[in-house]
Parts: C-alpha cells; structure tokens; sequence
C-alpha cells in the first residue's frame, strides 16, 4: 500500500472514535478530540511501519487543522498548503514513491565511494540533499539528479546551481551508461524493475547503491548500516 494512502486511511479509526464521542455528549473539548484523533494516527503509522515524517504528519494533521480553522485563517491559506502538496508528494500515490530525506550519512558514504572524477547519479534526488553533501566532499565529482515532483525540482535546482545538472522528469528515462555511481532512496515497489534499468544499462564495475530498500532476490555485495537517526542502510552492488 503506498504511503500517503496507508496515511490517510489511518486518520479514519480516530474520526470515527471522536465521532462517537462528540455525538455521546462525552465531555472533551474539541482541542482534545483533535489531539486524540492525532495520536490514534500516528499510533497506526508506527503499527504499519510508516516513515517517521509520515507519523508526524498523523499526528499534526488534524490538530494543525483545527487550529486553522479556530483562528479563522483565510481560506487562501489552505489552497496554498493544498498546492504544495500537490507540488511535493501527490505523484507518490501513483508511482508508490513517497519522499524520503537521505542522512548527512548516506551523503558522506557516496563521496568516499565516487572514484575520482566520478559520475553520481541520484535518481529521485528529493531536494537535493545527498548531491549537495557530496560536492562539499568531492568538488571533482560530476553530479546529476533526475526528480519527478515540480516543487522539489526547484528546490534542488536552485540549491545546486551550477553545481549539479538537475532535470525534472521521470527517474525511468535517465541514462544510466555512463555512471560511475547510481543511487536510489525510493521505496520497496520500483526495486525490481530499477534493477532490470541498471542491469540493461550500468557499465561494468560501476555502483548500484539504494539506500534501505533490497531488490527481491538480489544478492548485495556489501551491506553499510548508517548511524542515522533512521538507522537507513546502504544496500551496495557492483555491475558485473
């Protein structure tokens, strides 16, 4: 099930508890069942093994909300957040690819692993994190990101302006041929056919890293368990 969905299914068990509780006289204020229908979310996303930002997101949503609407903000206010949304995240319901931040970790890794004057791509590079912390590292490297949502497009291209040639556009049409390096911090549901991508295209002896997430099957060559407040690790694979 794709993240943002199992999210949003896990508001409903905690609406309907302060459903029932609203309409029994039971004496909560609405604050309270705000908060109640927060923490039954974020309870259920810790139970599904949801990403941490994700149980955040259950436990603020409609607490945040409610406080919106108590203060009367303008309704500009929550198209504005709705948009951004859109800009940010909807695509991960169709490609079940939701947005994950690498560590200062991830990024230090992939900079000692670029051999020199090295090509790095990050395929789905998010706002750009790991590519920035890899051209702090490594100046000679030669980066690239392809990412697919407009708002984190721009994000990571004006953060990385003439430092790293970022394309918005779907990670499936990259070129991989010519990468010393290939990343991926996506999720279980493309690992399979992003390793058909990188068999048909990575040269020999080149890096297939993914951050977390196992290919069905595929044997790693090396496993590096990062000291990171998600404790992520780096699945390694060389090109045969």
């Amino acid at each position: 099930m794709p993240p943002a969905l199992a999210a949003l299914l896990a508001q409903l068990p905690g609406l309907a508890l302060a459903a029932v509780l609203l309409t029994s006289g039971a004496p909560l204020p609405l604050p309270a069942l705000a908060m109640l229908v927060g923490v039954v979310a974020a309870a259920l996303a810790i139970h599904w093994r949801l990403p941490s930002w994700w149980r955040l997101i259950n436990l603020t949503f409609v607490p945040l909300l409610w406080l919106g609407l108590a203060a009367d903000l303008d309704s500009r206010w929550f198209l504005a957040g709705f948009l951004a949304l859109a800009l940010t995240s909807l695509g991960a319901v169709r490609t079940r690819v939701p947005l994950y931040l690498s560590s200062a970790a991830a990024a230090r890794e992939l900079a000692r692993r670029l051999p020199g004057n090295g090509r790095l791509m990050d395929l789905g590079c998010g706002l750009g994190g790991p590519l920035a912390g890899v051209r702090r590292a490594r100046p000679d490297a030669r980066l690239e990101g392809v990412e697919a949502a407009p708002l984190n497009w721009l994000i990571a291209r004006v953060r990385l302006w003439r430092r790293a040639d970022i394309r918005l556009g779907s990670l499936w049409d990259a070129d991989l041929s010519g990468c010393d390096v290939v990343y991926a911090y996506l999720s279980p549901a493309p690992m399979a056919r992003l390793w058909q991508k990188a068999e048909a295209e990575m040269k020999p002896g080149s890096l297939f890293i993914s951050n977390s997430f196992a290919v069905p099957g595929l044997a790693f060559d090396e496993v590096i368990e990062l000291d990171d407040l998600s404790r992520s690790r780096l699945l390694i694979r060389r090109m045969r």
